[in-house]
C-alpha cells in the first residue's frame, strides 16, 4: 500500500475512533481554552495521540510534531528542523466549529524530511473529502489531480477569502477599508482543512492568513505547490514552516500574489 494511503486509512480510523463520536456530542469539560479564543476538545487531545503513535510506527525512528504536544512543551517545535523523518500533525483544525457542533473542520498531516513537506494529507471527516500531495508526483483531490489555472485576471475579478480576526489593528483597518476593490470577499472559514481544498477546487484565487503556524500551513502548502500555486509571506517571501512569520497570502500564482498585496497590503 503506497504511503499516502496509509495515511488516508489512519486519518479515517481515528476520525471514526474519537473524532466522529464526538462530533455534537461532546460533554460538559470536554472543550477548554487554552489561550484566549483559542479552543481545545478531549477529541483533539485523543486524536493526536493515536496519530502520533500510529504514524510513528509508519516510520520507525520518525519524529512527531503535534499542535496540542507544542502547546504543552515548545520545545517540541524544535523537531520540525530535525534532518530525518517528522511527522506534523494537526488533530483537528477548525475546533471552534468542531466545538460548536459546526463545519467544517478537518485533519491535517504532513511528512517532513529536512524540513521540507514531501507528503500531505487533508482529511474532512465530514464529508469524507481527502486531498493530498506528493512532492513531484501532484495534487489531487477526491483522487482528481488538481491543477491551477493561470489565465491572466484583473483586480477587479479577484475572489477571495479574507480572514481578518488577528490581522494587527492598523493592517486590519487598511485591509477591510479596501476589499470593496475585489471582486469578492469571501468570509474566512476558520478552518484551513477546507480553505486549501476550496483553493484547490478554484472556487477562489487567493486566502490571505495572519497566522502561519505549520501544522494549519505546510500540509496544504505542498498541496498548492503542487497544482501550481504560491504561498508566500507579505513580504513575498515563500512560506517556510520550520520558520514561519505570521502574513500569509496563498494564491494561484504570481501574477495573483502581486494583484493582492498592491489591492490590500502595499
Amino acid at each position: 500500500m503506497a504511503m499516502i494511503d496509509r495515511i488516508v486509512e489512519i486519518l479515517r480510523e481515528t476520525a471514526e475512533a474519537v473524532v466522529l463520536p464526538r462530533f455534537r456530542n461532546l460533554a460538559d469539560g470536554e472543550i477548554v481554552e487554552k489561550s484566549p479564543g483559542d479552543l481545545v476538545t478531549v477529541a483533539d487531545r485523543e486524536a493526536e495521540v493515536m496519530l502520533t503513535a500510529r504514524l510513528a510506527a509508519l516510520l520507525p525512528g520518525s519524529l512527531v510534531v503535534g499542535e496540542e504536544a507544542v502547546a504543552a512543551d515548545p520545545d517540541v517545535l524544535t523537531r520540525l528542523d530535525d534532518d530525518g523523518a517528522v511527522w506534523l500533525i494537526d488533530p483537528i483544525d477548525g475546533t471552534g466549529n468542531f466545538a460548536a457542533g459546526q463545519e467544517p473542520f478537518g485533519m491535517m498531516v504532513a511528512l517532513m524530511r529536512g524540513g521540507v513537506p514531501v507528503l500531505a494529507v487533508i482529511y474532512e471527516p465530514v464529508p469524507g473529502t481527502v486531498a493530498a500531495a506528493e512532492a513531484g508526483a501532484g495534487s489531487y483531490v477526491d483522487g482528481v489531480r488538481m491543477v491551477l489555472d493561470h489565465t491572466p485576471v484583473g483586480a477587479d475579478q479577484l475572489r477571495g477569502a479574507v480572514m481578518t480576526k488577528y490581522l494587527p489593528a492598523e493592517l486590519r483597518e487598511q485591509v477591510v477599508s479596501r476589499l470593496p476593490n475585489l471582486s469578492e470577499a469571501i468570509p474566512g472559514l476558520r478552518c484551513a482543512a477546507r480553505e486549501y481544498p476550496e483553493l484547490l477546487r478554484e472556487t477562489r484565487h487567493f486566502a490571505l492568513f495572519w497566522r502561519a503556524k505549520p501544522w494549519d500551513h505546510a500540509p496544504g502548502a505542498l498541496l498548492m505547490r503542487e497544482a501550481g500555486g504560491v504561498v508566500r509571506h507579505f513580504d513575498g517571501a515563500d512560506y517556510d514552516p520550520v520558520h514561519p512569520r505570521n502574513g500569509l497570502v496563498v494564491c494561484r500564482d504570481d501574477a495573483v500574489f502581486g494583484l493582492v498585496r498592491s489591492v490590500l497590503l502595499a
